[in-house]
């Protein structure tokens, strides 16, 4: 392979090419750094009446495109963006088009919960084989039957060993660690968080959510009573049940409250509930754009471009994506 500050990669007559939407195009440059290029050219216009234009600054005929794009703030316009890229990318003769979606949009409501609801997950699936992907890299699902929906391949990368590395390298002294499930279903997820931490208890959370957006503790299961406790979840959104359960922990004994999760949406009051709160420190990946301003000195953002560039490295190549995992990028 020759690798070199072009916008592409080169290796064996194939042609490897990051681009970027207007999500996170930090991540987007991080990552392209990371693989040793230049991220791609793409002109991306809004106009006046809300509808997107793209066009990439340079051929991209049988080349690997990558196109990475996690939306959150513009979420709706930001996956139309996403789709559009794709389509403008087969009409260009792209070889091998991947979209890179750390952050799946739609990802909670996977199932019918109820009457006359929506599969939206299995929607934006539907969407993005229409637009002509053929190949999505997302990270740490919401759930696993996500993957079920695609009629594509979908690698699925995970942040937990890097968070739970950051605790395991953190001085707690001679004080044990529990990692807390943030409900039942995450229980899984939290045990592959203690693997990577000899020692570590655990403990579940129970939740009610009478709406949206709202969320109640009902039971906690386990044992925290003068431990350091590290709620572990897949996204944080407007952090009302991390507060919830940063509270249900303190009041059952806990020493330190840590949260950590792979996606920090922030919307609404996050910032400030957390700030507000009792928890020690929140940290998250840049999956998604973050501001953080200089009063959230709670919240740590580490980054996964590192993960995601050697798993695009390897999808280029047509190497394992689960040997960079060890098999820990598996939901189930």
């Amino acid at each position: 392979m020759v690798a070199d500050t072009s916008c592409c990669v080169t290796s064996s007559q194939k042609r490897l090419m990051v681009f970027s939407g207007r999500s996170n195009p930090v991540l987007g440059e991080k990552i392209a750094e990371k693989l040793g290029i230049n991220l791609g050219g793409v002109l991306l216009r809004t106009f006046a009446n809300g509808e997107i234009y793209a066009r990439y600054d340079e051929s991209i005929r049988g080349a690997d495109a990558f196109i990475v794009q996690s939306p959150k703030d513009r979420l709706n316009d930001e996956v139309m963006e996403l789709l559009i890229m794709i389509q403008a990318a087969r009409l260009a003769s792209a070889r091998r088009i991947t979209a890179v979606m750390p952050y799946y949009p739609y990802s909670r409501q996977d199932k019918k919960s109820a009457a006359r609801e929506p599969i939206t997950a299995r929607l934006v699936a539907t969407l993005l084989e229409a637009a002509g992907v053929d190949r999505v890299l997302s990270m740490d699902l919401h759930q696993g039957q996500i993957q079920g929906f695609f009629e594509i391949p979908v690698d699925h990368m995970t942040a937990v060993p890097m968070l739970a590395d950051y605790f395991r390298y953190k001085d707690f002294g001679d004080t044990p660690l529990v990692a807390v499930s943030a409900d039942a279903g995450g229980v899984k997820l939290a045990k592959r968080f203690i693997s990577r931490l000899a020692g570590t208890g655990l403990a579940v959370l129970t939740k009610m959510r009478p709406e949206h957006n709202r969320a109640e503790t009902m039971h906690f299961i386990g044992d925290v009573r003068d431990k350091i406790a590290v709620i572990v979840d897949d996204m944080i959104d407007t952090a009302g049940s991390l507060t919830t359960a940063v509270d249900t922990l303190y009041e059952n004994g806990a020493k330190e409250v840590y949260v950590t999760a792979t996606h920090g949406v922030f919307s609404g009051p996050a910032f400030e509930r957390i700030r507000e709160s009792s928890v020690k420190e929140v940290v998250v990946t840049d999956t998604l754009h973050l501001e953080v301003g200089p009063e959230d000195t709670k919240v740590k953002v580490l980054s996964v471009a590192d993960i995601l560039a050697r798993t695009i490295q390897n999808v280029f190549e047509d190497e394992s994506v689960s040997e960079l995992f060890a098999g820990e990028n598996q939901l189930f």
